[in-house]
């Protein structure tokens, strides 16, 4: 099962928030740079089932959505208020590559589908991560967010004959922690948007076949 790095706070009353990325080498990163008051880190390891095609039953039966609800209060449905959950919003940090976008499709499927009220109440957040930076001396990082955009950045760079080193993301472990910390885990300062039934609506529509 996945290992939880639980916040000091919790809601109500506190902003609290889990954060949900790829296996202890993303959790460590991130908890190196997070605010333990009001950040918990959740490490998932492997990807959860698709609630969408798997049955009913092995959904029910994961210990991911098991713990899922405990870590959250109880709450697939949602039976309980949301003003009592354990935290505020559920923040989705996956790694910026092919793998961490299916992950995260399967984690909006999966809450579409047991707890879709929090989609409603746009309680899901989905952080983007840098795919690349380009590094410059004397200048700050410039970061993409895609390859196109990357690809982009480096044609411009190289036709003005500027001096500059490459440098591709595949984990949240090779983001410096400056960088980590505010592109994509302080809420004043990462680059994340909250997601609704009809942003999961796409993701079941692309991985599991159709809304």
């Amino acid at each position: 099962m996945a290992a939880c790095r639980d916040s000091l706070e919790h809601a109500p009353g506190a902003p609290a928030e889990l954060i949900i990325v790829e296996g202890d080498a993303a959790a460590d990163a991130v908890c190196a740079v997070r605010d333990p008051r009001l950040q918990a880190v959740l490490a998932m390891q492997g990807k959860p089932v698709n609630a969408r095609r798997a049955p009913r039953g092995r959904v029910a039966r994961s210990p991911w959505l098991a713990q899922i609800a405990t870590l959250l209060g109880d709450a697939p449905g949602t039976a309980l208020p949301l003003g009592e959950l354990r935290y505020a919003r559920v923040v989705i940090l996956m790694d910026p590559d092919a793998d961490g976008i299916h992950a995260g499709a399967l984690l909006q499927i999966f809450f579409h589908e047991c707890m879709p009220v929090l989609l409603e109440q746009r309680r899901i957040l989905v952080v983007h991560p840098p795919w690349a930076e380009i590094r410059r001396p004397g200048a700050p990082p410039l970061l993409s967010f895609h390859e196109l955009e990357f690809r982009e950045q480096c044609r411009q760079l190289d036709q003005e004959g500027a001096a500059f080193e490459r440098i591709r993301h595949r984990g949240l472990g090779t983001i410096t922690p400056e960088l980590l910390r505010r592109c994509c885990v302080d809420p004043a300062t990462r680059r994340a948007r909250a997601i609704g039934i009809e942003d999961a609506a796409m993701a079941v529509e692309v991985f599991a076949g159709g809304r």
